[in-house]
């Protein structure tokens, strides 16, 4: 009895069925839309976030996070690049709060935190930011200050082409002891992002470098257990050169982490709030998680329709993005459900985890459900 106990148990577990709500494209974009109205509404005069809140305790979780700053900013002014003029004003704010905090030294430019240290994802993030800003209101203003944010990851940049994570104000250099898993990714797609708004100044240089070093290196040189490290900033930054075009490795590369990241949204799929889902699958994974995955599959896809070595992928990868959409779509909390918490302005248009949610929930969410919106449109049409 014992052993049939074990057999049915472990059928369930490896039988679970996948369920990908289906979502529209106009659904999406409305979802992103909510998540935006959720970062103004909970913006500081100063231009800082609601960090983390606590919805069963109706409070705010002490705490803050200068990247994460850079990445919520990112994302608004992302939306506005994507024709929703209404985030503007909440993410210029944001970048105020972030321009009263650089370090400035030897023509370059970086965010300091509230601790006084430098690091480098946030000012990736910044200008990553301030792209999306660009490419959103054409304006020129803020070039000469993303050259300077530019030469700063230029400063952080090692010569394998790895990011390190901090720099030492005191010893006047990068700290040699720690890279960063993030801050790679992120630094490799704001430079790519640089070559695109200032092609023929070099950046593409620095880009290539990490390229190779995600493709080839890094897993192995920062010890990753299974690789591919899922690194939604590497999709973003592949995405971006495609037309550059991309060699061999960074295609290989490209397809490993597809396979990653569809597998992280299979297994998503497969989990519930019930009680063995749990014990099988763990609990299901924060709107932060599914939004990276969102992400990078959306990056995946656009790639895969400009290189003609990975279009064999598309169908499957935006099979993929629309199953982790839909899941997103499902779990925001609507006005109608916000309506029935302690805090209806906290909880609308937000993700939750067992009653906690970060700015970052809404930052990636945001995110993926925007990019997803045209695997979303293409899917539905007539083949």
């Amino acid at each position: 009895m014992i052993w049939a106990a074990g057999a049915v148990l472990l059928r369930a577990w490896l039988l679970s069925p996948e369920v990908c709500p289906q979502v529209s494209a106009g659904e999406a974009v409305a979802d992103a839309r909510a998540a935006a109205a959720w970062m103004a509404r909970v913006q500081e005069p100063d231009g800082s976030y609601l960090y983390e809140f606590d919805l069963d305790k109706n409070e705010q979780v002490p705490g803050y996070n200068a990247v994460r700053h850079a990445g919520v900013t990112m994302a608004l002014y992302q939306l506005a690049a994507a024709g929703e003029a209404s985030s503007l004003p909440a993410a210029d704010r944001g970048l105020a709060w972030m321009r009263a905090r650089l370090y400035e030294h030897d023509g370059w430019a970086a965010i300091r935190d509230d601790a006084g240290g430098v690091e480098t994802g946030g000012s990736a993030l910044l200008l990553a930011g301030l792209a999306q800003r660009r490419l959103a209101t054409g304006d020129t203003a803020y070039d000469d200050f993303m050259r300077q944010v530019g030469r700063f990851l230029v400063v952080m940049q090692q010569d394998d082409g790895s990011f390190l994570l901090n720099y030492d104000i005191h010893a006047g250099a990068p700290d040699p002891s720690e890279r960063s898993k993030y801050a790679t990714g992120e630094a490799f797609w704001s430079l790519t992002l640089m070559h695109r708004a200032f092609p023929g100044e070099g950046w593409d240089v620095a880009a290539r470098r990490t390229a190779d070093y995600l493709s080839l290196r890094r897993d192995t040189v920062e010890g990753q257990n299974f690789p591919p490290w899922a690194d939604q900033w590497a999709a973003y930054g592949l995405a971006e050169m495609a037309d550059w075009p991309l060699d061999d490795a960074n295609v290989a590369y490209a397809r490993a982490l597809a396979e990653r990241f569809g597998f992280l949204v299979r297994v998503e799929s497969q989990r519930t709030d019930g009680v063995l889902s749990k014990l099988f699958h763990g609990r299901r994974s924060r709107g932060a998680g599914m939004g990276t995955w969102s992400e990078a599959l959306d990056s995946l896809w656009r790639l895969s329709g400009a290189d003609p070595r990975l279009a064999d992928l598309r169908d499957e990868i935006g099979e993929r993005a629309a199953c982790a959409a839909g899941m997103l779509h499902e779990r925001q909390l609507s006005a109608e459900d916000a309506a029935d918490t302690k805090n209806p302005p906290v909880a609308e248009g937000a993700w939750f985890t067992e009653g906690l949610t970060r700015m970052d929930d809404q930052q990636h969410s945001l995110s993926g459900l925007l990019r997803s919106a045209a695997i979303l449109d293409e899917r539905k049409r007539p083949r």
